[in-house]
């Protein structure tokens, strides 16, 4: 299966900035899946600037509710008529800055598949809990109960203490925690969690993609801070093992 290399703009970009960065992407070419997620105001922009290109573009987050009195949230059925395909979920960023739980995540993830979205369901430790021996504890917990039943998305493995912080963890944990999340869809979603694509992201970057990205169980990356610049993410893209 080809890896994806999903691009997480968090708060950044302008409409100004979708020129350029489409175009980039479009004269490139490369051989792993390609998804930007960036703010819910430049989805349907950025999606229209890459129509045919085979470039994905998803949001960052979506309500689980089909519409209601939620000021300043937005629906499933909002993204995917704006052009999305594809919505993160869970991010850390999310579950810290906003007390989402792993409950929470999971009735988003089934408002999202209703809308024909593919969820990527994000999980992760703090490094308070990895220093504990509560790592793989942690992110098991929020497969368990962050997956909703049929679960047929993406993951990704996000340690929280390597966002955006330049630090990652070593190849042998990224190993580690990989291969007990695969033991773990499998447990829960029996044959079909055998084939789930798991991203690995926290820090990834054009000098340190090829050793990740080459690691077992990984299927691609969630990148943030690199994926501002079409140039770097390309190059991770490009670092990417051919599938």
């Amino acid at each position: 299966m080809r890896q994806l290399i999903a691009g997480n703009w968090k708060m950044h970009g302008r409409l100004a900035d979708i020129p350029a960065y489409a175009a980039a992407l479009r004269a490139a070419s490369a051989h792993t899946d390609l998804l930007i997620c960036p703010p819910f105001t430049l989805i349907e922009r950025l999606a229209a600037a890459l129509a045919g290109a085979g470039v994905g573009v998803g949001g960052q987050d979506c309500h689980g509710a089909a519409q209601g009195a939620h000021t300043g949230d937005v629906a499933a059925a909002m993204l995917a008529e704006a052009g999305a395909s594809f919505v993160i979920l869970g991010h850390s960023e999310r579950r810290h800055d906003h007390g989402e739980t792993s409950a929470t995540v999971a009735g988003k993830a089934q408002a999202a598949i209703a809308a024909g979205l593919t969820p990527i369901i994000c999980v992760g430790e703090t490094e308070a809990e990895r220093d504990a021996g509560e790592a793989e504890h942690v992110v098991r917990s929020q497969l368990a109960h962050s997956l909703p039943a049929g679960f047929a998305g993406v993951i990704a493995y996000e340690p929280v203490w390597a966002i955006g912080t330049g630090r990652t963890p070593t190849e042998a944990d990224v190993v580690a925690m990989h291969g007990a999340i695969r033991a773990a869809l499998v447990e829960k979603l029996g044959e079909a969690g055998k084939g789930l694509r798991i991203l690995y992201g926290g820090s990834v970057k054009p000098g340190n993609a090829a050793s990740l990205l080459s690691l077992p169980e990984v299927g691609g990356a969630l990148v943030g801070g690199a994926s501002l610049k079409a140039e770097d993410l390309l190059a991770i893209a490009a670092a990417a093992p051919r599938g």
